[in-house]
């Protein structure tokens, strides 16, 4: 007998409850225990299947899933309505904000199955299970960095599929406006730490103008000030909750995340996370 959507991670077990099962967090993408049922519009549920099985369809069409293959999941199953009982895998969850693509087109891709033996199915999906078997990585700046990469390699792997399955209702100008985005937000997260990092040295070097940045974070509902910034204190948080960095100042990670200010710092921390730098750091430890 089906039933309804179950996942496998890596066990990594909490120390008070040997059963359970957490979620693993790598910055900008997270390895959790589930695909929730209900809808969840913030997030892209990426399914990588550890064991082969059948899917059935909304329709009652039968999907045949081998394993390594990607299945992009709808937590209101739309799409998929079961999994077999001997379904198994490991669900990769993405803020869709970080892949720079339109919710229209990350809506197009839901459901779809992507065969994980060649092609972009293929570099995806063994770049997914190497993230996701080097538990080493999880809260390191290394880790950090290669979720920052498999991001960017899903968001290729979206714009592969919506350009292979002939997408008449997106125009050129949203192809074009999203692989832009794409490629400033990964501008962005590699010169987080850069100081003088502002709208004017970021349209400057992707030799676009200011306006035409701004109209890209419009029509994701943000502003690239409000981006930048948010990034910064994520990288801040990640930073200050590890337990080999005790010695180095909350100003310091603070000064070395692009931040000027140490009072500017702790205010936008207290009012992004409800909580101050310093007692993050304390309740990490």
């Amino acid at each position: 007998m089906a039933k309804s959507v179950m996942s496998r991670v890596p066990e990594m077990a909490e120390p008070n409850n040997p059963s359970s099962v957490r979620c693993v967090e790598y910055g900008c993408i997270q390895i959790v225990s589930t695909v929730p049922d209900g809808r969840d519009d913030e997030f892209l549920y990426l399914g990588m299947i550890a064991r082969g099985a059948v899917a059935i369809t909304g329709d009652g069409d039968e999907v045949f899933l081998e394993p390594s293959d990607i299945v992009f999941c709808d937590p209101a199953r739309r799409r998929f309505r079961q999994f077999g009982d001997d379904c198994r895998m490991t669900v990769f969850r993405i803020p869709r904000c970080y892949l720079g693509i339109s919710a229209s087109d990350l809506d197009r891709v839901v459901g779809v199955v992507v065969p994980g033996g060649d092609g972009m199915g293929a570099l995806t999906s063994d770049f997914l299970s190497a993230l996701a078997a080097e538990a080493e990585f999880h809260g390191s700046l290394i880790g950090d960095r290669l979720a920052r990469s498999a991001v960017d390699l899903i968001a290729v792997l979206v714009m592969a599929l919506l350009q292979d399955t002939g997408n008449e209702d997106a125009s050129d100008t949203s192809k074009a406006g999203s692989v832009m985005l794409c490629r400033i937000r990964t501008f962005i997260e590699e010169h987080l730490t850069d100081p003088d990092l502002s709208p004017e040295s970021i349209a400057r070097a992707q030799h676009i103008s200011v306006r035409y940045l701004h109209k890209l974070f419009k029509n994701e509902g943000t502003t690239v000030s409000l981006w930048v910034r948010q990034r910064r204190l994520d990288s801040c948080r990640h930073e200050l909750g590890r337990m080999s960095n005790r010695r180095t100042t909350v100003a310091a990670v603070a000064h070395r995340w692009g931040f000027t200010s140490p009072s500017h710092f702790s205010r936008a921390f207290r009012d992004a996370y409800g909580i101050s730098p310093s007692e993050w750091r304390a309740l990490a430890a």
